[in-house]
Formats: C-alpha cells, sequence, structure tokens
C-alpha cells in the first residue's frame, strides 16, 4: 500500500515548504517516517489542501468515511482547508452510497450513551447500528477521542444532507462519516495504472 504522503516527500525538494496536520497516529507516524514538517490546527487553523480517502463515494462526491476510526479528525481538517482532495481506487466510486459499502454510516458517539443513541439511529434509518468491536482486543473500538463507534445500515437517501443533520442533532453523537458537500476533488485509481479524476457538481 502506497500513501500520497510517500509521493509528497518525494516531491518536496526542501523540507521547510510544506507543513502537515495529521488525521490520526497513523497519519502522524507517516509523516515523521517521511521526514515532512509537522503542525497542528492551533499553529495552522486555515490549511491550503487537505487530502485523505473514503470508503465510499457518489456521484455528487458525497462520501462515506470512518473505516478506520479517525472520522471525526479527518472531517475536521477537510473543514478548514480550502480544497479537500479524495484519493482512492476505482472500487470505491458509486453512484449512489451503500452500492459498494455495506458496513454502514460509522458514527462517533460518547460511550456513556452509546446505548440510547443506537435505539434513535435505528428508529430514525430503520436498521441496525451496531457497535463496532475491536479487532485483537475483546471490546468495542475506541477512538482517538476515546469514544466508541456505531455502524449503521441503511437504505439509498435523496437527502444525505438531511440524515447527517438528524443523526448529529442525537445527543451523544460527536460525528459522522458522512462528507456532505465536503470534497471539491475525487482521484481514482484504475487497474492499468491511469487516473480517472472526478469533480464535485
Amino acid at each position: 500500500q502506497c500513501y500520497a504522503v510517500e509521493h509528497l516527500a518525494r516531491r518536496v525538494k526542501s523540507m521547510d515548504e510544506i507543513s502537515c496536520v495529521p488525521t490520526s497516529f497513523q497519519a502522524k507516524e507517516l509523516i515523521r517516517k517521511h521526514g515532512l514538517v509537522m503542525t497542528d490546527l492551533e499553529e495552522s487553523p486555515e490549511l491550503n489542501v487537505a487530502i485523505d480517502g473514503a470508503d465510499e463515494i457518489d456521484a455528487k462526491l458525497t462520501l462515506i468515511k470512518g473505516g478506520g476510526g479517525c472520522l471525526t479528525q479527518e472531517k475536521i481538517i477537510a473543514s478548514c482547508a480550502k480544497e479537500f482532495v479524495v484519493v482512492a481506487d476505482y472500487r470505491k466510486d458509486s453512484s449512489t452510497l451503500g452500492e459498494n459499502w455495506k458496513k454502514g454510516i460509522p458514527v462517533e458517539v460518547i460511550p456513556m450513551s452509546y446505548v440510547p443513541v443506537q435505539r434513535k439511529i435505528e428508529k430514525l434509518l430503520g436498521h441496525k447500528a451496531e457497535l463496532r468491536q475491536a479487532a485483537k482486543k475483546c471490546g468495542p473500538v475506541v477512538t482517538d477521542n476515546g469514544n466508541f463507534i456505531l455502524d449503521c445500515k441503511f437504505t439509498p437517501q435523496k437527502d444525505w444532507s438531511a440524515v447527517n443533520t438528524a443523526l448529529k442533532m442525537i445527543p451523544g453523537v460527536v460525528e459522522t462519516g458522512l462528507f456532505v458537500g465536503m470534497a471539491h476533488k475525487a482521484y481514482y485509481g484504475l487497474n492499468d495504472g491511469s487516473v480517472n479524476e472526478k469533480k464535485a457538481p
């Protein structure tokens, strides 16, 4: 797996030309490994560009993110950037959300609230909202912020902005993995090594 930060490190001649704000511990380690200058939103609250992946991208560049568990940090950083660019392989490209991604919308929740939030989301979406379990330990996944994640199954919707707003109005919800109207461009890597570019409508 090759990360965008690796290509960035190769192209930057002087390490002082750019500063990087990581969205996760993994991103922080990659930035450090490749010798790039690291900063944070306290020092750099306005960013020129944010580059990130996605779990699924629809025709309007509405995204589902959070499969890796860092959706809140990723959304905050994307919101601080003048341009938000998504880099993904062609399998993430869908006409509608849910066409390829079957694991649901990740929703980060305060731990004490997860049961009532779970019930309210299931009533709202009409499908199961499952507490994400850790793969290599007993118990739920805990985010970098110390919260839990509910993976919320859904049926395709016409108004994802309304769904996102309704989810965020539930007390105990920290953030959702729906990125609506945020991405400016998406670049898809194809099997033959070429790249397909799409711009937000």
